[in-house]
């Protein structure tokens, strides 16, 4: 009996969540089929300690932490490629700022970021973590967390104003 509970709140979890770790673990690495892949070692990682994290009470907290350590493990194994394509997407002119265009600038700008600048800045800025709850996540002080996203920005505003530059050329 108590093992079917907790097979359903699992179960009830994986399937409310799944969509937005998806689109978070997609943020981090720039692929949809490396994001379902993330995805599924966060939920299996997540499976395995489901008891005790759900007893902890933030399983959202827990889960986005898996996500992030399964992406820079990843990373750092080198498993995943860059694969060079021939088409670059269009990046914005002098459009309004919120429209696919620069969506799509600013993943390009996203993924030129090394790993834990954009780690640090999915979890900052897309998850709306606190500085503390991102060093945690990340294993780092709260000082490095800030000093990453300062120059995180500072880079991403570069690359997003090159690749906006290169558009606005053509």
């Amino acid at each position: 009996m108590r093992e079917a509970v907790r097979e359903r709140e699992f179960r009830e979890f994986a399937e409310a969540r799944q969509g937005q770790l998806r689109r978070s673990a997609y943020l981090l690495c720039g692929d949809w089929h490396q994001a379902q892949d993330l995805t599924q070692t966060t939920l299996m990682k997540l499976y395995a300690s489901w008891g005790r994290v759900r007893r902890d009470g933030n399983v959202e907290a827990y889960a986005r932490t898996i996500l992030t350590r399964a992406f820079i493990d990843q990373y750092r194994k080198r498993s995943w490629r860059e694969e060079p394509t021939e088409e670059v997407p269009e990046p914005v002119s002098a459009e309004p700022p919120d429209t696919p265009e620069l969506r799509l600038v600013m993943q390009a700008a996203l993924m030129e970021l090394p790993p834990r600048y954009r780690a640090v800045l999915v979890l900052r800025f897309w998850e709306d973590w606190s500085v503390e709850q991102t060093a945690e996540a990340l294993r780092v002080t709260p000082g490095t967390v800030k000093s990453q996203s300062a120059r995180g920005l500072v880079r991403l505003r570069g690359l997003v104003e090159g690749l906006a530059g290169e558009t606005s050329g053509r």
